[in-house]
């Protein structure tokens, strides 16, 4: 694998383009942001991403909408719950997640 894609989804500009920057950061990751739903399937049904991150500000209904539809075109993408916290933890969640896909 080249680099691991993880699609950002949030509801909040300011937050999500820090939440891409602070990834895109780290060595072999590329990571690109959508603002609504429409927007999120679009990226994803182009890109094979690897993860999606889903921020706090988006509503349950919307999550289990997408996180359905994501499972639904790619089984083993790795969907993570983000509800904020410093870059540590924000790495910390990813890395577990993938961990978890690998054992």
């Amino acid at each position: 694998m080249d680099k691991l894609n993880i699609l950002v989804i949030g509801r909040h500009y300011e937050i999500m383009e820090t939440v891409v920057r602070l990834l895109n950061s780290q060595s072999g990751w590329h990571a690109e942001g959508a603002l609504n739903d429409r927007e999120a399937l679009e990226k994803f049904s182009q890109t094979a991403f690897e993860c999606v991150l889903i921020g706090g500000g988006v509503e349950e209904a919307s999550e289990r909408q997408l996180t359905s539809k994501i499972k639904k075109l790619r089984p083993q993408t790795r969907v993570i719950r983000h509800f904020g916290g410093g870059s540590g933890l924000l790495f910390n969640e990813i890395q577990m997640a993938l961990e978890r896909s690998e054992g």
